[in-house]
Formats: structure tokens, C-alpha cells, sequence
């Protein structure tokens, strides 16, 4: 059952049921007023909310721009540079539906908040300075009365009608005031009707505009879109058909790797390791280098490389051989190792890292006549290099 109505009648009698009846709408209104109060405090949040979710938003647009695909080979497919664009495209399109989330934000503010605290503070507030004064007229009426029965018959007549007379006076003050604070819990109990649901209607009016923006972007982006799906389907199509090929071609490279070995300027590359010397009491070290060799020209090139450290290239060196001999294991206590000599710098110690390939490395070395013939070589050789 809602409320019971508050009868105007009712304030000259001023029953117990009568004020039961005030009191109830004065703990509706409270309620009312709470209600209000923490639902600002969630616009708030949702605003709050909805902010950080743009932001989050407006960053991974952002991100999606900046990144940009790097492509295998020299030129793009039309599909390649389809793909290579959809990033912008999507960043674009993000770009846009957080500019119509922002207004829908700051609209929240303006058509919910700011009415929902003004309806709180000004029409609640009333109601509650109303029910002071009502509060504080109906103490004083009461214990007026309450002296007015103490007085004593025996007094001059003159001060008992001066009494009656002021009891009076207060009676029909008490009266008209309680009269406005029944009109006023009436009024604020049918105010709040719209004054409360009318701020809800343009909030959600704001929030449907801002689904209807979302759905025309998605429109216009729908042809682009569809096009899009079709140069995936494109790229997939042509990955799908080229991946037996490509595993067959490894699988036959895996299978013989000096058949299929990429053409180079060089007669030789790969891993060696130089020695190189330190101060008593550390002795020497071995430092991997990249080392590559040009046999016409008896040129070589050595670049120190760490895969471990990150990979990165340290100061290449160049230089021309002389000379090139084995080291034999009773004057140094490593395996694999040989000298060699150049144009214009001391002689190098390297060591090689297995002993794979020396029947090969052996057949070009002989055939060089700068070359002793006792030396070996073995060259660790990256993608089936000689």
C-alpha cells in the first residue's frame, strides 16, 4: 500500500494517525533523498568510468597507427597494402566513436547530475527547513498550551484573556503553518515525479544518440570492411598454397644442404674463434667472430658477434692473407686450431668449432699455392655455405 493522502482538515485536528501519516512521508522523502544522493555519486563513477574507458580507447587507437607491417620483399601485393592500411582504418575508426562517447559524457553531466543535485537541494531541501519550522511551531504551540492549563483561576481576569488570547494567536499560527508543510510533502511528492524521471529520459536520450553514432560508423565502415575480409581471405588463400611448396623445399635442403647452398661473394663464411691474449695472471680467451673469405682476392673479414649478449655486431676487421698452417695439438691444448699470417698485421690464432667439412675446406686449399699443405681449415658455415 503507498502512501496515505494528508488531509488539510487534518492539521486543525492534528491526530496521532494524522502525524503517523507526516511521518511517513517525511521517511518516504528521506529515503527519496538518499536514493538521489547515491545515484549522483554513480553518474559520477559511470562518468569517471566512462572517461578511463575512452582513454583506454584513444591509446589503443593510437597504437593500432603507429604499428606498421613490414612486408617480405621488395614490393607489396594490393592485398599486402590493404592489410598494411586496416590498422589506420581501425584507429580511425575508434577515433571517431570516442569523440561521440566524450559528448555523451559530458552531456551525462549536464542532463543528469546537475538537474538530479538542484531537484535534491533545492526542492528536498525546502521540504526539510519546512519541517523544522513545523517541528519547532509545534513544540511551542504544545507547551503554551501545556502552561496556559497550569495558570491559576485565582488570577486577574485581565491576565487570563491576555493568556487565551495569545494561545489563541499561536493556535491559528501553528495552524497556517502546518497547513504550507502539508502542501509542501504533497507537492514535492508529486513533483518528483518529473523532476526525477525527466533528467533519467535525457540521459538515456544522450546514450541512445550515442548508440545510433556507433551504429552509422559501423555502416560506413561495413563496405570497407567486407573488402578487407576479402584481401585476408586473398593472403590466407595464397599462404595455404605456398606452404607444401615451402616445406618441401626445406625438407629438401635439410636433406642436403650443400646442394642448395645460397650464392655468395665469398669462397668460405662462418664461425671461427680468435684467440686472444690477456694480462698475467688471465691468460688467454677465445672470441667467437663471423669470418668471411674471398679467395681471389686473399681478402678475409673477421666481425666479433655474441649471440648470447643480444646479438650485436661488434667493429669488423679486413685484411689480407699471406700464409695459413695448421696448428697441431702438442703445441697448443686445443683441437682444431690454425695460424694465420698477414699483408699488414701479426699473426692470428683461430680455432675451429668441429671438424666437420675438412675433407672440402682441404680441396680449395690445395689448390691455392699461397697455401702449406698441411693445412686444414674447417669453417662452420651459416646456410650451407662452403
Amino acid at each position: 500500500m503507498g502512501l496515505q493522502p494528508l488531509e488539510f482538515s487534518d492539521c486543525y485536528l492534528d491526530s496521532p494517525w494524522f502525524r503517523e501519516r507526516i511521518r511517513a512521508h517525511e521517511a518516504e522523502l528521506e529515503r527519496t533523498n538518499k536514493f538521489i544522493k547515491e545515484l549522483i555519486k554513480d553518474g559520477k563513477n559511470l562518468i569517471a568510468a566512462t572517461k578511463s574507458l575512452s582513454a583506454a580507447q584513444r591509446k589503443f587507437a593510437h597504437s593500432l597507427r603507429d604499428f606498421k607491417f613490414e612486408f617480405i620483399g621488395d614490393a607489396e601485393t594490393d592485398d599486402e597494402r590493404c592489410i598494411d592500411a586496416s590498422l589506420r582504418e581501425f584507429s580511425n575508426f575508434l577515433k571517431n566513436l570516442e569523440e561521440q562517447r566524450e559528448i555523451m559524457a559530458l552531456s551525462v553531466t549536464e542532463t543528469l547530475i546537475k538537474p538530479l543535485e538542484k531537484f535534491r537541494k533545492e526542492q528536498l531541501g525546502a521540504v526539510k527547513e519546512e519541517k523544522k519550522k513545523f517541528d519547532k511551531e509545534t513544540e511551542k504551540n504544545y507547551s503554551l498550551i501545556d502552561k496556559h492549563l497550569n495558570l491559576s483561576a485565582k488570577k486577574k481576569d485581565s491576565h487570563l484573556q491576555e493568556a487565551d488570547l495569545q494561545v489563541e494567536q499561536n493556535r491559528q499560527h501553528f495552524y497556517e503553518l502546518s497547513l504550507e508543510y502539508v502542501c509542501k510533502l504533497q507537492e514535492i511528492q508529486e513533483r518528483k515525479k518529473f523532476e526525477f524521471v525527466e533528467p533519467m529520459l535525457s540521459f538515456f536520450q544522450g546514450m541512445f544518440t550515442f548508440y545510433h553514432q556507433g551504429h552509422e560508423l559501423s555502416k560506413d565502415f561495413n563496405h570497407y570492411k567486407m573488402e578487407l575480409q576479402i584481401n585476408i581471405q586473398n593472403t590466407r588463400n595464397r599462404f595455404e598454397g605456398t606452404r607444401s611448396e615451402v616445406e618441401e623445399l626445406m625438407n629438401k635442403i635439410r636433406q642436403n644442404p650443400k646442394d642448395h647452398k645460397r650464392v655468395s661473394q665469398f669462397t668460405a663464411e662462418g664461425y671461427l674463434y680468435v684467440q686472444e691474449k690477456r694480462p698475467a695472471p688471465f691468460g688467454s680467451s677465445w672470441v667467437k667472430h663471423y669470418c668471411m673469405f674471398r679467395k681471389a682476392a686473399q681478402k678475409f673479414n673477421m666481425i666479433p658477434f655474441e649471440h648470447r649478449s643480444g646479438g650485436k655486431l661488434g667493429d669488423g676487421e679486413v685484411f689480407f692473407l699471406k700464409e695459413c698452417t695448421k696448428r697441431h695439438t702438442d703445441s697448443i691444448d686445443r683441437r682444431f686450431c690454425f695460424d694465420i699470417e698477414a699483408a699488414d698485421r701479426c699473426s692470428i690464432v683461430l680455432i675451429e668449432p668441429s671438424s666437420q667439412d675438412r675433407k672440402e675446406v682441404h680441396s680449395w686449399i690445395r689448390q691455392d699455392s699461397q697455401f702449406s699443405e698441411n693445412v686444414s681449415v674447417q669453417w662452420k658455415h651459416e646456410n650451407g655455405g662452403a
